[in-house]
């Protein structure tokens, strides 16, 4: 089930003026180069940024997400046509042979439910011809990322092109265990009288040796934990590889 964020057409629209900088894509974007990725799957494309900047590139994209507003958001971009959108998640994908499958920023957190987590995993790999890789981020627990989830820390105003003034901060809302749930805040000009909006969030924060442990698990080999570069010493980069001699995943 995605986020309100993702399945309100408001807030769908309010996500990239909100979060302009995607310098983190930068990582992704080197490693699809690197390895001379000629078809991609991005898993939870979102509004479409990551797939457009790879069609862009002359790359095969298809993006898949579960939320149609942000679909909406994606297929409205220019050059949208050059992409392949897919309503859904990664457990039900056509054939593929993808040269490389990614989950950017906080997708693969945002897979919370174990099962849920072991068929995207399955999924992705379904969709991978044999060498081809899966790339995906999540954040290090030991950095307690939470612990700035507040308004003092997080609150600002933005213009937003057509909309006027938008204030926004993030509420962490609980901890539980692995999982922490936060809430999202938004006032759009508050000088017409707007209804706040909010959107709540739970990620799931994975130790290192836990996602080593399932890509093993389902058949992948791991080539690289990166740093990741927008947040160095606070993120892992997993890089993973369906190997050339196919080892059937846990099904």
């Amino acid at each position: 089930m995605a986020d309100e964020i993702f399945r309100d057409r408001r807030l769908a629209e309010l996500y990239d003026p909100l979060d302009p900088d995607r310098s983190d894509l930068d990582a992704y974007l080197r490693l699809a180069e690197e390895s001379d990725a000629r078809r991609v799957l991005d898993i939870g494309c979102g509004t479409g940024v990551f797939a457009l900047l790879l069609a862009e590139r002359g790359v095969e994209v298809v993006g898949v997400d579960p939320a149609d507003a942000c679909l909406d958001v994606a297929r409205a971009r220019p050059g949208a046509d050059r992409v392949r959108w897919i309503h859904g998640d990664a457990t039900a994908l056509p054939p593929l042979r993808a040269d490389l499958a990614t989950m950017t920023a906080n997708v693969a957190q945002a897979i919370v439910e174990p099962e849920a987590w072991r068929r995207t995993l399955v999924g992705a790999y379904g969709a991978l011809r044999p060498g081809g890789r899966l790339v995906f981020e999540t954040r290090d627990p030991a950095a307690r990322a939470w612990e700035a989830w507040n308004r003092e820390d997080s609150y600002r105003v933005t213009e937003v092109r057509g909309l006027g003034t938008v204030e926004s901060w993030v509420e962490l809302t609980r901890v539980t265990g692995p999982l922490v749930t936060f809430r999202w805040h938004y006032v759009l000009d508050s000088g017409r009288g707007e209804t706040p909006l909010t959107s709540d969030s739970t990620l799931r924060f994975r130790e290192r040796h836990e996602v080593e442990a399932d890509l093993a698990a389902h058949g992948y080999v791991l080539e690289d934990v990166l740093d990741a570069p927008d947040r160095p010493g606070r993120e892992f980069v997993f890089v993973a590889c369906r190997p050339p001699a196919a080892r059937p995943p846990t099904v």
